[in-house]
C-alpha cells in the first residue's frame, strides 16, 4: 500500500509487508497467547462492527466535540490495541485513562470528554467506573476484558457484529483524514484539573515514521520481539507501539511490573522502553546481588563495575582499558544481559531525566540506553540518542528527530515546532494559546543544544526556585547526582524563598539496613533506624561528599530522612513514576519546618 495516512493503516501495512504469527501476545492462564496479524485484523473489524451496532462512531459531525468518546482503563494487553484500532477506524475517539486515577479526576475526565462507553480490565476497575456512572450522564456502556459477574464482556460485542456493519467500516474509514483527531489524552494539569491533549493522526504518525527513520531502523527491530510494560495510556508507550506495528515487531505484554524479570527471560526481547525509575530499580537489584558475593567473585564484580563507571562514548580509552572491558563483558556483564533475556540490543528511556551514571554503566555492559525527550503535547518524541555511537552523547537527550525544529528562548526555555505539535487542549483554547505561539510550543523545560546538535535538559522551568538571597537553583541536576548513591532511593531538593537549600531524603532501606547490621546498630522500625546518630552522621558525610559538585548556593545544608518510600499508591508519584512535588511538600510539611526551624 501507499504511505500510510492514519494510525490504523498499520494493519493493512502489516498484512501487506510483514504478516506475523505473533503480532500481539499476552499471558492467559499462565501461558502466552499469541494473536497473528490476520487474527488481529479480523477481530478489530468485528469489534468495529459491534461498536457501530451500538451506535458508536464518528457520526456526521467530525469536530472533536461531535465525535463519540470511548474510554479505556486497563493494564497493557493485546485487547488494549485491538480496541484502540477498532475505535479509530470508525471515527470515534479513544480517551485512555490511568487505571490508578482517583474517582474525582475520573469523573471529571468522563464528563469533560462526555465518554459514551468504557472498556475496563477487571472487576475492581468495573466497580470503580460503576460507582461514578450515576454522575456521568453520557456513559451508556461498560465492557470488561476479564470475565466479571453481571458485566458485559468485550467479546459480546464481537458476537453481535453484523455483515451490514462490517460493510460500512471501509466507507467510514475512507473519510478519516491525516489531519483528523485520533485520540484525546488527559494529563494532570497544574491548574488542578486534567487537560485533554488532542492528537491527530498526523501528529502521532509523523512522529512514528520520523522515529523509525531517525532511530529504530538502526536498532533493527523488524521480525524481532519487544516487551511492553509502560502504561499504554501514556503517549510514549502508545506511540512506540505504532512503531512496532509499522516495523513488523512482535509485541509481548508483561503481566505486571512485578513479573518483568521473568517475562524478559521468557520473551527474550530485542528492545523495550522504560522510565528511569525502573532502570534505577534494575541497577539496585544488580548491586545488591554484587554485595552478596564473596571472595574472588565479589572482587571481579566490583572490578567490572569500576571499569564501567569510567566508560566514555566516542572516546578510545586505550588498548589496555578495552581489553579489560571486553574481559569484564565476558565474565560479569554477560550475566546482566542474561537477566534481561540475553537478546537486548537497546533500551529506550523517556518520561524523566535518567542518571548519567546509569546510562554509562549499562552502555559499558553492552546494554545501550538510548535516552529521549518529549511531552504528550509533542506526540511525544522531540529528540532521542541514536543506536550508532556517533549519534549518542551521555547527559544529553540526543539529536532532534527528522522534521522537528527546536529553538532556545531568551530565558533558556526549549521551544519546539513540527507536525507533531498537538492540535490543542480539548475545549480549552485559552490554555492552548498559553503554550503555542506562532506554531512554537513552549515545553516548560530549560535546556541547550550542545555542539549545535545534542539537546540537553537542565531543568523544569516551573521547578527552578529562588532562594531568599535571590539566587536561582535548579533542583533536577542536584537530585540526579545524589541518587547515584546506593544509600539514597529518592529525594527532593527544596529551598524556595529560604536562606539555603535543603532536601527530603528517602534512604534505600535494603542497603541502609545492611550497613546498619555491619555496624551493630539495633532498631525495630525505620523511624528508629533513621533517628540513630550513626545513621544521621553517615548521611551528613554522604551529602557533604556530593556538595563538592555544586556551587555554594546549590549545596544542601540540611536534610530530613523519611521513613517510607514514595509510591503511586501513597500519592507522591505520578503513574509514570515522576515526583509530585506539590503533594510531597504538603505531606511532609512538618519535616520541612524542621529543616528551616
Amino acid at each position: 500500500m501507499d504511505q500510510p495516512r492514519r494510525l490504523f493503516d498499520c494493519l493493512q501495512f502489516n498484512l501487506a509487508h510483514n504478516p506475523l504469527s505473533d503480532m500481539l501476545a499476552g499471558k492467559e492462564n499462565g501461558k502466552w497467547r499469541t494473536f497473528s496479524t490476520l487474527e488481529v485484523s479480523e477481530t478489530v473489524n468485528q469489534l468495529s462492527a459491534g461498536l457501530l451496532g451500538l451506535g458508536i462512531g464518528g457520526g456526521t459531525d467530525l469536530t472533536p466535540e461531535g465525535r463519540d468518546k470511548v474510554a479505556i482503563l486497563s493494564k497493557n494487553r493485546p485487547e488494549w490495541i485491538i480496541v484502540d484500532l477498532a475505535v479509530q477506524q470508525i471515527g470515534a475517539i479513544l480517551t485512555p485513562v490511568y487505571p490508578t486515577i482517583n474517582l474525582k479526576e475520573l469523573e471529571f475526565v468522563f464528563n469533560d470528554a462526555q465518554v459514551k462507553m468504557v472498556f475496563v480490565n477487571d472487576e475492581d476497575l468495573y466497580h470503580k467506573v460503576l460507582s461514578i456512572q450515576p454522575r456521568v450522564p453520557s456513559l451508556k456502556y461498560i465492557f470488561t476484558f476479564e470475565s466479571v459477574p453481571d458485566a458485559s464482556h468485550w467479546r459480546d460485542l464481537i458476537r453481535t457484529a453484523s455483515q451490514e456493519h462490517l460493510n460500512r467500516i471501509s466507507q467510514i474509514a475512507e473519510k478519516i483524514g491525516y489531519k483528523d483527531l485520533a485520540t484525546i489524552i488527559y494529563t494532570s494539569g497544574t491548574t488542578g484539573t486534567p487537560k485533554g491533549v488532542m492528537l491527530s493522526h498526523e501528529n502521532i504518525l509523523s512522529n512514528v515514521m520520523s522515529s523509525i527513520e531517525s532511530a529504530f531502523n538502526d536498532i533493527g527491530v523488524k521480525g524481532q520481539r519487544a516487551l511492553s510494560f509502560l502504561p499504554l495510556n501514556h503517549i510514549f508507550e502508545r506511540m512506540v507501539t505504532y512503531i512496532y506495528l509499522y516495523s513488523g515487531t512482535s509485541i509481548y505484554y508483561a503481566e505486571s511490573l512485578e513479573t518483568i524479570g521473568d517475562n524478559l527471560k521468557e520473551v527474550k526481547p530485542t528492545l523495550f522502553t522504560t522510565v528511569p525509575r525502573l532502570l534505577e530499580k534494575v541497577y539496585e537489584k544488580i548491586m545488591l546481588k554484587g554485595m552478596e558475593l564473596t571472595g574472588v567473585k565479589r572482587k571481579l564484580f566490583f572490578w567490572a563495575h569500576s571499569l564501567a563507571d569510567k566508560f566514555e562514548i566516542n572516546a578510545n580509552k586505550g588498548a589496555w582499558y578495552n581489553l579489560q572491558l571486553s574481559l569484564a563483558n565476558k565474565i560479569v556483564f554477560s550475566k546482566w544481559r542474561e537477566g534481561l533475556g540475553g537478546n537486548i540490543r537497546a533500551i529506550v528511556s523517556g518520561g524523566a531525566a535518567c542518571q548519567v551514571k546509569l546510562i554509562r554503566i549499562f552502555t559499558a555492559a553492552g546494554i545501550p540506553i538510548l535516552e529521549g525527550y518529549g511531552l504528550t503535547e509533542t506526540s511525544p518524541v522531540i529528540s532521542v540518542n541514536r543506536y550508532p555511537e556517533k549519534g549518542r552523547k551521555f547527559g544529553s537527550v540526543g539529536p532532534l528527530i527528522d522534521g522537528i525544529e527546536v529553538k532556545i528562548a531568551e530565558d533558556g526555555e526549549i521551544l519546539s515546532k513540527g507536525p507533531n505539535i498537538m492540535m490543542g487542549y480539548y475545549k480549552r483554547p485559552d490554555l492552548t494559546a498559553d503554550v503555542i505561539r506562532d506554531g512554537w510550543f513552549s515545553t516548560g523545560d530549560i535546556g541547550l543544544l550542545e555542539q549545535g546538535k545534542f539537546l540537553k535538559i537542565t531543568d523544569r522551568k516551573k521547578e527552578m526556585f529562588k532562594t531568599s538571597g535571590g539566587k536561582y537553583v535548579a533542583p533536577l541536576p542536584i537530585e540526579n547526582k545524589l541518587k547515584e548513591s546506593l544509600y539514597i532511593e529518592q529525594l527532593i531538593v527544596v529551598g524556595a524563598e529560604k536562606k539555603f537549600v535543603g532536601a527530603l531524603i528517602v534512604p534505600s532501606y535494603p542497603n541502609l539496613k545492611d550497613w546498619a547490621k555491619s555496624r551493630g546498630i539495633v532498631y525495630t522500625t525505620n523511624e528508629e533506624l533513621i533517628a540513630h546518630p550513626k545513621v544521621i552522621e553517615m548521611y551528613k558525610d554522604l551529602v557533604e561528599s556530593f556538595n563538592k559538585y555544586f556551587n555554594h548556593v546549590e549545596q544542601i545544608k540540611r536534610f530530613e530522612l523519611l521513613p517510607a518510600d514514595w509510591t503511586i499508591d501513597s500519592g507522591e508519584l505520578t503513574p509514570k513514576l515522576s515526583l509530585k512535588r506539590k503533594v510531597i511538600m504538603e505531606k511532609y510539611h512538618a519535616a520541612l519546618e524542621r529543616i528551616y526551624r
